[in-house]
């Protein structure tokens, strides 16, 4: 079987068979489909599509395509569940659903990942703290998994080593906006992990990836279906990024809003109930809850009785953190603090989120490039939610950076990301949709 066989069926607007994909998948990782090769069949899948049978037979070969991760004889406490989010800006949901899940009795091994575009990536987020191992060896990451429920770390060379070929040939070839291939990119990583049980955080917005309803209903339901048509039950909820979410956006930053919610110092409420909702749904998947209610009331005790919380300092602890984050977490400070002024009195009315992203970005806790090094100090906070009354002078935000330079153009760039009117914006569900 040739590649330029392969490339013209779909081209055509032809199906491929099990056997096609398998034979590109297996070329991935072998090296017999060259760089030009399989951006042409990537370029192909992204104007002709693939329908649910190929892109289940996609999923299927790229988790084949390294190791495959087996809990069966680990002794681990629980059913093994997972989130994964679509991304956003102030998306930190990860670092507090994790031991909340551990806390109910699940097991959460969450393989994440950086930064990507205008989105902050939980990796990022937790290598502010200090000596954090994002790549721990297969018995720290077993030993964690049984001591705390959950270990939060980075997917290894050798999970879906296909997909990161596949990926990094997308990136550079404006194919990454497939539906098929971000559904099989998403799902191979999380079927090589194990999983029991896959929740879809989908956002929507101007801060998705997703800007419409549309585009994020299509995602995750070929997410649903096409984990489900691989064996792995999934639900998804698609959420709203229309604003960022909690108060903060920036790696310390972000760690810092995290601490005070497990702890229960401040919890902003989008953030919550963007958490509980997730953690309803996982505990669902898993057996541990019979209702959405009944997991939402259970979240709620792990957070009001401090097991959560417990969970996380164990967590971090285990895989090389500081010994007690939740007194003494060590994270880095910006140097240059100042207020975004608001321009005019009025309220708080639309958020250009991407644009609040990249503002983030070029602080410096972000990359512009792949081998760019993030800036854990930088970033926004006290971010004033839509809504909000505000008097001219009073502070949207508050800038955290590196120089006074860098502030004065994130000050420039807040101002232009959030516009001020004379009267509310009507309030809008921070769920919008539950899939599957």
């Amino acid at each position: 079987m040739l590649p330029a066989e392969v490339i013209a069926r779909k081209r055509d607007g032809g199906a491929l068979s099990a056997q096609q994909i398998g034979h590109f998948v297996d070329g991935l990782v072998s090296g017999a489909w060259s760089d030009s090769q399989a951006a042409a069949l990537a370029m192909a899948i992204l104007l002709r599509g693939m329908d649910r049978d190929e892109t289940v037979a996609l999923t299927r070969a790229m988790t084949r395509s390294g190791e495959v991760l087996a809990w069966g004889g680990a002794a681990l406490p629980g059913p093994i569940l997972d989130k994964h989010s679509t991304g956003g800006v102030g998306d930190k949901v990860s670092l507090m659903l994790a031991p909340i899940v551990a806390a109910c009795g699940g097991v959460v091994p969450m393989i994440s990942g950086r930064g990507l575009g205008h989105t902050g990536g939980t990796l990022d987020k937790l290598e502010a703290l200090p000596g954090y191992t994002v790549d721990p060896p297969r018995s720290t990451l077993l030993a964690t998994l049984r001591e705390c429920g959950c270990a939060i770390v980075g997917a290894s060379a050798a999970l879906a080593p296909a997909d990161r070929r596949l990926y990094a040939i997308r990136d550079v070839t404006a194919t990454v906006e497939s539906v098929p291939l971000i559904t099989g990119s998403i799902l191979s990583k999380k079927l090589a992990a194990g999983l029991q049980g896959l929740v879809l955080d989908v956002k929507v917005g101007s801060g998705a990836f997703a800007p419409t309803m549309t585009q994020a209903r299509e995602l995750a339901t070929s997410l649903v279906e096409v984990a489900r048509g691989a064996g792995l039950p999934a639900r998804a909820l698609i959420t709203d990024m229309n604003e960022v979410l909690g108060w903060t956006a920036g790696n310390a930053l972000e760690m810092q809003e995290t601490l005070a919610y497990l702890t229960g110092a401040a919890r902003e409420p989008r953030l919550h109930e963007c958490t509980l909702a997730l953690a309803a749904e996982m505990l669902r998947l898993g057996d541990l809850a019979a209702t959405a209610e009944e997991g939402r009331a259970m979240a709620q005790r792990a957070l009001d009785r401090g097991e959560a919380a417990e969970r996380f300092a164990r967590m971090v602890a285990a895989l090389g953190g500081p010994p007690d984050v939740l007194r003494a977490p060590g994270l880095p400070v910006a140097p240059v603090v100042l207020d975004v002024p608001a321009p005019r009195s009025g309220f708080v009315a639309t958020a250009d989120v991407r644009a609040l992203g990249f503002a983030v970005v070029a602080l410096g806790g972000g990359r512009r490039l792949p081998g760019d090094r993030v800036d854990p100090r930088v970033g926004l906070s006290q971010l004033c939610a839509l809504g909000t009354a505000v008097q001219a002078g009073e502070p949207l935000a508050r800038v955290h950076a590196a120089d006074a330079d860098g502030a004065a153009a994130a000050i420039a760039a807040v101002q232009a990301a959030l516009t001020i009117a004379e009267a509310a914006p009507a309030p809008r569900p921070l769920v919008a949709e539950r899939i599957g």
